[in-house]
């Protein structure tokens, strides 16, 4: 994969930015901005340019856009290409870009970046980048999401003037979609990791341990993903509960909220799972690595998972599907394990694996510290600067 990675030019000068523009971020919610692109937003403000964010605040977070000093507008799109709602979404973005210009808009998620890169070439704005956090369509995928995200990236590749992807395999889809490395398409190591966070983390309210009950002694697994149908907790669990009847020991920690929320809590009720904790949103995630002793994430898609490089970051071995987006960034038996999607018997025994062996997690943790320096988020800002500088020049 390396040799196929653009250079991506880090000489700024050559691509200056001006400032005193606006720049305007696209995405289906701001729950995904606040997540991932605060501090591409922060960048640009330093580089001199007014920043604007368009997306639907129905899942939250449209406050810590607002706290960066970006103008924020309420756009109601759905994640699901065929919602309704999508309708009333594009006729809202088609009447703020008639009313304003933008010098750069920059577009995520799949049904905000197909209507955004439409609407945006129909009022002739600036340039327009896309970032793929993981194209809908992949190997292994259902066949209507290539008749369906395939056909709708072929249509929407001429109205993109860079893409921007995260990994091997959708690099490789976009070549085919007609992009070239260096002229409009850019590999970047994903969204960056502040490895400062996790490599010192400071206890704000005491030990997370101690507050959930949890003996030191005890082995902590850590989740952090939405608890979406993706993020496929349900294969966690059942994995859990086979590997719980053979240690009595551990616990498993799910760090985040989503739509499933309740029934996976349901279900841990009913069938009495045991040592199961649900941590809803948080904002000491570092703090919850720095007291885990595995980390996993077992999504049936990826595109590069944030929740992994900040586990690497802190120095945790990780259990994870083999799908895109986990194996660019987990290398089996080196920085953690990987395990196919549906195989509930080699999930359980992964953990085992792990929770029996202390050092070679520490070892999976060490080697896995070294590798996320490349993703790291001074070295991802510098990436984005580039690609922003060529397109704001």
């Amino acid at each position: 994969m390396a040799a196929c990675k653009p250079q991506i030019e880090k000489e700024r000068d050559n691509y200056p930015c001006q400032g005193n523009g606006k720049v305007l971020f696209i995405a289906s919610v701001y729950t995904h901005l606040a997540a991932f692109h605060i501090p591409f937003m922060k960048l640009l403000q330093e580089k001199g340019y007014e920043v604007y964010a368009a997306a639907s605040s129905a899942e939250g977070h449209k406050e810590d856009v607002e706290a960066e000093g970006v103008t924020c507008w309420e756009v109601p799109f759905t994640r699901s290409p065929y919602g309704s709602a999508n309708v009333l979404a594009y006729r809202r973005l088609r009447a703020l870009l008639k009313e304003h210009r933008f010098d750069l808009i920059h577009v995520h998620t799949p049904v905000a970046a197909f209507l955004g890169r439409y609407l945006a070439k129909t009022t002739h704005q600036g340039p327009v980048l896309y970032t793929a956090h993981g194209f809908h369509f992949y190997k292994g995928a259902p066949r209507r999401n290539w008749l369906i995200y395939y056909n709708a990236e072929r249509l929407a590749a001429p109205w993109t003037d860079g893409l921007i992807v995260m990994n091997g395999e959708d690099f490789d889809n976009a070549r085919r979609l007609g992009f070239e490395a260096g002229k409009n398409l850019f590999y970047v190591h994903g969204v960056g990791v502040d490895l400062s966070k996790f490599s010192t983390p400071v206890a704000e309210k005491g030990s997370v341990r101690a507050a959930l009950g949890i003996d030191p002694d005890d082995v902590v697994i850590t989740c952090v993903a939405e608890l979406n149908e993706n993020k496929n907790h349900a294969f966690l669990l059942d994995a859990w509960r086979a590997f719980i009847r053979r240690y009595g020991y551990g616990h498993l920690l799910l760090v985040g909220t989503g739509e499933k929320m309740v029934v996976l809590q349901q279900r841990v009720e009913q069938e009495r799972i045991p040592r199961v904790h649900f941590l809803g949103y948080r904002r000491d995630v570092p703090q919850i690595l720095s007291e885990t002793d595995i980390v996993t994430l077992v999504s049936k898609r990826e595109g590069l998972p944030k929740s992994i490089m900040e586990a690497m970051a802190a120095g945790k071995p990780v259990v994870a599907t083999n799908v895109r987006g986990n194996r660019d960034l987990v290398e089996h038996e080196k920085t953690g394990l990987l395990v196919e999607l549906g195989d509930v018997d080699a999930l359980a025994a992964a953990i085992e694996k792990l929770v029996s062996d202390p050092e070679q997690r520490a070892a999976m943790g060490a080697a896995g510290r070294e590798k996320i320096q490349d993703y790291s988020l001074e070295k991802v800002l510098t990436e984005m600067a580039a690609i922003y500088d060529r397109y704001l020049k």
